[in-house]
């Protein structure tokens, strides 16, 4: 029985709930090598994401987390297989139209913040909104994510927290229309990391951007729509969190 302080988890329900797909992968292989010494990072994956969807895909190393959210980012190719962003083909598209692909549609989050030290938070968010197509200005992103008083430090004045609040500010600038954030708590403690993916929910539930997070952390599931086991560069898993918790709820 599930207990009053866990999320009831339904298995094999149905996802999106008829909203429209903003992904689509069929059979979906990448190799890396050949011969005896290649590596499978993912096997024979078929997915779609809805629209407004927040998925947390879970996995040891190498189960293919990475490379399956590279593929979905246009930053890296599958061997076979298609995989689509609403009606755009990112299989086997050319590098500057994944290069405006990405520019137009992709916000991504990564474990290290890469700021640009010598630009405070204003300008290391604003760069981002100079390339983008219809951005929101620098101050209501970083206002998003809870750091207007920090709006004028340089990356050395803000906590590890702090740069990376900044990052996802950066990422949902431009307001894209997916959010790929990979192991985006994994170098921070547990209170830090919840202000983060506080962060995270906001762009989701305000901005209604699709989001994708890959974690180690369990616990973080509970945050998601669905959850995305992988093993062995295959989904093994999929389940819906009947309730969904807010990240000031979660602990580890």
């Amino acid at each position: 029985m599930t207990q009053p302080d866990e999320p009831a988890i339904q298995r094999g329900a149905p996802s999106g709930c008829g909203a429209p797909a903003v992904f689509t992968a069929r059979g979906l292989c990448k190799t890396y090598g050949t011969g005896p010494t290649a590596v499978h990072a993912l096997r024979d994956v078929d997915l779609d994401i809805p629209e407004g969807e927040f998925i947390v895909l879970l996995g040891p190393s190498g189960s293919g987390k990475s490379t399956l959210l590279n593929i979905l980012g246009g930053l890296d190719a599958p061997t076979s297989g298609q995989a689509r962003f609403r009606d755009h083909e990112l299989t086997g598209a050319s590098e500057a139209a994944l290069t405006a692909y990405r520019r137009q549609h992709v916000g991504f989050v990564f474990q290290f913040y890469n700021l640009i030290p010598n630009l405070d938070v204003a300008e290391n968010v604003g760069l981002v909104a100079e390339i983008a197509d219809d951005p929101m200005p620098a101050e209501d992103a970083v206002a998003l994510v809870g750091l207007t008083p920090r709006l004028h430090h340089f990356p050395a004045e803000l906590s590890g927290g702090e740069q990376q609040r900044v990052a996802v500010a950066r990422a949902i600038v431009k307001r894209p229309d997916v959010l790929l954030c990979d192991e985006p708590t994994g170098a921070l403690d547990s209170e830090t990391g919840r202000l983060v993916l506080a962060a995270i929910e906001t762009a989701n539930a305000e901005l209604r951007t699709t989001t994708v997070v890959i974690t180690h952390n369990t616990v973080i599931a509970q945050m998601a729509h669905r959850v995305l086991s992988l093993r062995g560069g295959r989904i093994v898993d999929s389940a819906r969190n009947a309730r969904r918790r807010r990240a000031a709820e979660l602990a580890w």
